[in-house]
């Protein structure tokens, strides 16, 4: 599984990374995994998990953490995360 991560600001790309993870993990414990691994690339706190995010994560693999689903301030508005290739 591959997802990819990117920090928005102004509809400005600030900076991704991508989280790979092959193993043999269920699918929702390699995306919580690959949360975790990009907001430590990222130096962030990890966000919850909001319903809105669940619902938009369940529609097409992929969501939005805006400034509300940080416990801390971002230096940006949202933080996307796409799921680009699944096992």
């Amino acid at each position: 599984m591959r997802i990819w991560f990117k920090e928005w600001e102004n509809n400005r790309l600030l900076r991704d990374a991508v989280i790979e993870d092959y193993s043999s993990e269920t699918r929702t414990h390699k995306i919580f995994n690959a949360l975790d691994a990009a907001c430590h690339e990222f130096d962030l706190a990890t966000p919850l998990w909001l319903a809105s995010n669940v619902a938009e994560f369940k529609r097409g693999a992929r969501t939005r953490f805006r400034k509300d689903s940080f416990i801390e301030e971002i230096p940006f508005d949202y933080l996307e995360m796409l799921v680009i290739e699944e096992d």
